[in-house]
């Protein structure tokens, strides 16, 4: 289905973000207006996350005929790790969520600049031009901030009430990545020159 380029912005929204705007709204409307007690309410709000999440990941598929890879592996584990909190009955495993993804994105980057691979730049493809020091500069700097998210949210959800890390994980974890990404285009930048041709040498 071909749509328009207002319109896939919406859908991309929809299947990056579906299911954390409806976590959110779900527990302020559990603890807010249906009366329910913080570890209650987030129970009750992981069956809106599973229930948001696989209908993003099925509206991309319909309309984009694909899942790009970061919205179908954030919304394959929110549909894991949402699973695990409702059979168990345990808030714990959605807590943990972002913990264990950002340590994982953070040591496939790293471990990827000790093999002498670089993930993120076959992740951006021709999105980015910049040379091999560029690359490795950005993923060093992406590997240690997805180890600090996972550490940040680990302190988050063990020392501060429900309703601070729920409003944490979203939108709070994505204002900080916003800013961080907004914090390297210098480095981007600096490099992106150095790629570029030398001016023809005149005589």
């Amino acid at each position: 289905m071909k749509l328009s380029p207002a319109a896939h912005k919406w859908v991309r929204g929809l299947v990056d973000y579906g299911g954390l705007v409806v976590f959110l709204l779900g527990f302020f409307y559990n603890t807010k207006v249906a009366g329910l007690a913080s570890r209650e309410a987030l129970v009750e709000a992981t069956w809106w996350l599973v229930g948001g999440s696989a209908l993003a990941l099925v509206v991309g598929l319909i309309f984009e005929r694909r899942i790009a890879p970061f919205p179908l592996i954030s919304g394959g584990a929110a549909l894991l790790f949402g699973g695990l909190t409702l059979i168990f009955h345990d808030v714990r495993f959605v807590k943990m969520k972002p913990t264990v993804m950002n340590t994982l994105f953070g040591v496939v980057l790293l471990g990827g600049l000790v093999l002498r691979k670089n993930p993120l730049k076959l992740l951006l493809g021709d999105a980015v031009k910049m040379p091999e020091e560029g690359w490795r500069r950005l993923t060093l700097n992406y590997g240690l901030f997805f180890l600090a998210l996972a550490a940040l949210n680990e302190v988050v959800w063990r020392t501060q009430p429900d309703d601070i890390w729920v409003v944490f994980r979203f939108p709070g974890l994505l204002i900080l990545s916003l800013l961080f990404s907004f914090a390297q285009v210098p480095l981007m930048m600096k490099y992106a020159k150095t790629d570029e041709p030398p001016p023809p040498h005149v005589e």
